[in-house]
Formats: structure tokens, C-alpha cells, sequence
């Protein structure tokens, strides 16, 4: 019986340990980089104008946290993020499977969209602030069209790779569409669309920051600009901080619910 106790505690040492490896082998190539950025300024590598020292970052960041304007400009893009996303998260998850679900339907949108899709972001932004002015509209119309694509795409590639056998399956109980939908291509496409939420996730940050940087007198976009502008490199290191951490958190977040709405795929990876 002891021998038996000894052997279920070191099974639970060795699980322990492996999770342990397991969460730390993401953080040693940020650790490195700290290691190397502390190095390359102590020794005075790079000169401090164009890259300051750890510890300068941190008592700006201290600060921005504290007193300064980081909270603020974060809240502001972030609710900027929330209406341009969740816009292009719903308009592109329904038309993503209709256009999986209807060849029709993909024959009558594939070409301009597809061609819609080889013009850059960027290229946007003029236009959108022609047409919005430069409040907050023309910002969330650029995150809408940022995130939009991979939505819809991923969406659609989902409910395309539903397995035929499945189909036939529910065909031969006459299931009505909106059953074959909710039993058969919802939980196939699941994975896939969640994908499509994370990438459209994360480039809505890039869309966000972009448009804030050009047209724009608030946001972690402005911020960074001005900093820049203004020679102030502490600043500008902390928002990039800021923008990763954030970034991180939500795609964290979003990784969870979608382990939460497809356990079978989650198995499956493991």
C-alpha cells in the first residue's frame, strides 16, 4: 500500500514537472530577448536615444500606468476594436456559411471579393477618412474591412469541409436545413471559424493602431505617433508593450472559449 502511495505521488511529481517544462519553454525567447536588450544597452551596443535601457522602460511604464495616458489610450482602441470586430465577426460568420452552404451564393461573391482582398489595408485608409472624416467611424470601417476576410474565409472553408457522410446521414432523416445546420455544419465548422476569430482578432490590432497613426488625436495609434514625433522612445516602447500584452490576453481569451465550444477538437490534438 505504500509502495503503491509513493508511486501515485511520484506519477503526480512527474505530471507536475512536465507542465512546469511545458508553460515555461514560451517564456525563454522572451527571456532571451530581455537578456540580450539589457545587455546591448548596458554595454552601450546601440546608442540609448534609439533603443533605452530595461529599467528606463520600466519607470515609463511605471508612470504611463500610474498617471499617465497608456489606460486611457488603450481603452479608447480597444473600444473602437469591439465595434469594427464584432461587426465583421457577425456579418462574416453569416455570410461565411452561406457561402459554404450555397454554391450559388459563392459563385455571386467570389470574384469581387476575392479581388477586394489583393488591395492592402493601408490603401484603404485614405479613402474610408474621405468618406467617414477622421472620427470614429473611418476608424471602425478599417477595422471591419481588416478583419473582415479572414472571418468570412474561414468560416466558409469550414462548413465546405463538412463530411459528406455526415450530410447523407442527415438527408436520409429528412433533416430540414436549419437542422442540418445546427447538428451538422455548425459543430463541423466550429474550429475553423474560431481560427478566422483569432487571425481577424489580431489583425484588427494592426488595423486599429494603423488608422490611429494617420487620422486620428486619441488611441495607443496616436500615442505612439506622437511619441515618436516628439523623440520620446520610452513612450513608444511602452505602448508596444502595452499592444503585445493586451493582444496576448485576448487571444487568450478567445482560445479558451473556443476549447470551451469544440472539446472534440481539443481531444483530438492531443
Amino acid at each position: 500500500m505504500a509502495l503503491k502511495q509513493k508511486k501515485n505521488m511520484l506519477m503526480k511529481k512527474n505530471k507536475l514537472l512536465r507542465k512546469l517544462v511545458r508553460y515555461s519553454i514560451p517564456l525563454l525567447f522572451p527571456l532571451l530577448i530581455g537578456i540580450a536588450w539589457y545587455a546591448t544597452t548596458t554595454l552601450e551596443v546601440v546608442p540609448t536615444l534609439i533603443l533605452p535601457k530595461l529599467k528606463t522602460v520600466a519607470i515609463e511604464m511605471k508612470h504611463q500606468l500610474i498617471g499617465g495616458t497608456l489606460i486611457d489610450d488603450l481603452h479608447i482602441s480597444l473600444l473602437r476594436i469591439a465595434k469594427g470586430y464584432l461587426l465583421a465577426a457577425t456579418t462574416g460568420i453569416f455570410l461565411g456559411v452561406l457561402m459554404g452552404m450555397s454554391p450559388k451564393i459563392y459563385r455571386f461573391f467570389s470574384l469581387t471579393f476575392t479581388a477586394i482582398r489583393q488591395i492592402p489595408m493601408i490603401a484603404w485608409v485614405p479613402l474610408l477618412v474621405m468618406w467617414f472624416g477622421i472620427g470614429e467611424a473611418s476608424k471602425v470601417a478599417v477595422i471591419f474591412m481588416a478583419s473582415y476576410f479572414p472571418i468570412l474565409i474561414n468560416t466558409m472553408s469550414g462548413i465546405g469541409r463538412t463530411d459528406k457522410k455526415l450530410l447523407e446521414v442527415g438527408q436520409m432523416y429528412q433533416l430540414s436545413k436549419w437542422r442540418l445546420f445546427t447538428k451538422i455544419y455548425l459543430p463541423s465548422a466550429l474550429p475553423s471559424i474560431f481560427i478566422g476569430l483569432k487571425l481577424g482578432l489580431g489583425i484588427s490590432w494592426m488595423a486599429v493602431v494603423g488608422a490611429e497613426m494617420i487620422a486620428a488625436s486619441s488611441g495607443i495609434g496616436f500615442r505612439l505617433n506622437d511619441a515618436r514625433a516628439l523623440m520620446q522612445f520610452p513612450i513608444v516602447f511602452c505602448g508596444m508593450i502595452a499592444i503585445a500584452v493586451v493582444g496576448l490576453g485576448l487571444d487568450a481569451i478567445l482560445e479558451l472559449i473556443g476549447k470551451k465550444m469544440t472539446p472534440w477538437e481539443h481531444l483530438q490534438m492531443h
